[in-house]
């Protein structure tokens, strides 16, 4: 969900350059600050990025490891599917080969 909308991508991708103040991050959008800040915030709750407040700067940090979480999640998937697929397929194949018609053989003509 976190990774759903335009704007959040976007927010990570300037984060993955370097870190930033929120006001810089929300100044690259044509949507209030307050919109942004929301965005920022469930990016917050996803773990996605951290923040950092100095004073009254608040610095966001983009955070990949929760994405190398759910990449080694997926990889996982995938292999297990496969797998799965790849055993479905052996049964079919030996299936096919187990109810297959051997050819006639022709008499000779004399």
């Amino acid at each position: 969900m976190a990774l759903a909308d335009p704007v959040r991508r976007r927010i990570l991708q300037r984060l993955g350059a370097s870190e930033s103040r929120v006001t810089d991050v929300a100044a690259e959008f044509s949507i209030s600050l307050n919109s942004v800040s929301k965005h920022i915030r469930l990016l917050e709750r996803a773990r996605l990025i951290e923040r950092n407040v100095s004073g009254r700067e608040h610095i966001l940090r983009f955070r990949p490891e929760p994405l190398s979480e759910v990449q080694q999640w997926i990889a996982a998937q995938q292999a297990f599917w496969a797998s799965r697929l790849q055993a479905i397929d052996d049964l079919l194949t030996a299936e096919d080969a187990a109810n297959e018609i051997p050819p006639r053989k022709e008499k000779k003509r004399v």
